[in-house]
């Protein structure tokens, strides 16, 4: 038996989620005995790939050649579904990032196989894999068997641990045709806000709702999320209201986010948004109404108006911190 996973680089830059998705693919792999390799597909990206042999990957093969230089989901599918066929793997393990979640359905469609998205737990049991995931928004764990022959899951980011166990491996090529009609679609441009991490992969998110009032007062938002070093998020109505980048949206809509910690400035608390962070691992909310029903997710709550208790904390927190 073979596993294969999908890493997901920008840049040439390897994902934190990719990590830890091979690492938590190796452990499903050594249970089941099967091989565990990783996939890296774009331009220019032989020399990012050895160092996945220290997540758990056996082997790793890369797809390369310049027309992938720039994300294609049609293109990358192909890529994926290509090498799985060939190395007859089949588990197929993603990322739940952008991407990913991209990506799985194209590649569960090719591959003729089941798909268990956004799984946060895998076990194996008489030689199953077993995915759970968060089902109505939140409020209920599923555990997924996919009967298909072949089976694709994604990983959501910020659950598994990224442990480092094992050596280097070399770096093998993967031959795949393509086509013009493969690229269907292609990114044309990705805006990345320099030295502020993705909210997918953040270990810290400070976000902020409609209590914010207005589009200037998310500079208090960025304030926190500098001294803490976090990513900023934004719910749907602030994003709606053109506040903020779509990027930023965390809920049912926008980004799923685990982090270690989740700070919900004059955010309600809607069940949408519920559905993109309560498996944060502590919560911690400041809203001025005590009944809001973020209150009664978050572990820590301040009752009381942001304007007033943000600058306060960030300036506790510099003084803390020493910055």
């Amino acid at each position: 038996m073979k596993a294969l996973v999908f890493i997901e680089q920008r840049n040439n830059v390897i994902k934190k989620s990719s990590y830890e998705t091979v690492r938590a693919a190796r452990d499903v792999a050594d249970a089941l005995d099967a091989e565990c390799i990783a996939l890296l597909v774009g331009s220019g990206v032989e020399s990012i790939g050895g160092t996945l042999g220290r997540y758990g990957a056996s082997r790793v093969l890369i797809v390369d050649d310049p027309a992938l230089a720039a994300h294609s989901g049609t293109a990358y599918a192909k890529a994926i579904a290509s090498v799985a066929a060939a190395e007859g793997a089949e588990l197929v393990f993603l990322p739940a990032s952008q991407m990913g979640k991209d990506l799985a359905p194209r590649v569960a469609v090719k591959l003729k196989a089941g798909l268990a998205s956004d799984c946060i737990a895998l076990r194996v049991e008489h030689g199953t894999v077993i995915g759970t995931r968060p089902v109505y928004a939140g409020k209920a764990l599923l555990d997924v068997r996919v009967n298909s022959a072949v089976k694709v899951f994604t990983l959501r980011p910020n659950v598994f641990p990224a442990t480092i166990a094992e050596a280097n491996v070399g770096v093998q090529n993967a031959t795949v045709t393509f086509s013009p009609e493969d690229f269907g679609a292609v990114v044309t441009k990705v805006e990345v806000v320099v030295g502020r991490p993705d909210v997918t992969e953040a270990d810290i998110v400070v976000s902020g709702g409609r209590g914010m009032k207005a589009a200037e007062h998310f500079s208090l938002i960025e304030s926190l999320a500098e001294v803490l070093g976090a990513g900023v998020g934004a719910s749907r109505a602030v994003v709606d209201a053109g506040w903020r980048p779509h990027d930023e949206q965390v809920g049912q809509t926008g980004k799923t986010v685990s982090p270690s910690l989740y700070v919900a400035c004059g955010i309600s608390g809607a069940v949408q948004h519920l559905a993109g962070m309560s498996s944060s691992k502590y919560i911690v909310a400041i809203n001025k109404d005590k009944d809001a029903p973020i209150f009664q997710m978050a572990d820590y709550g301040i009752v009381g108006d942001v304007f007033e208790i943000v600058p306060e904390l960030t300036a506790q927190l510099k003084q803390m911190l020493g910055k």
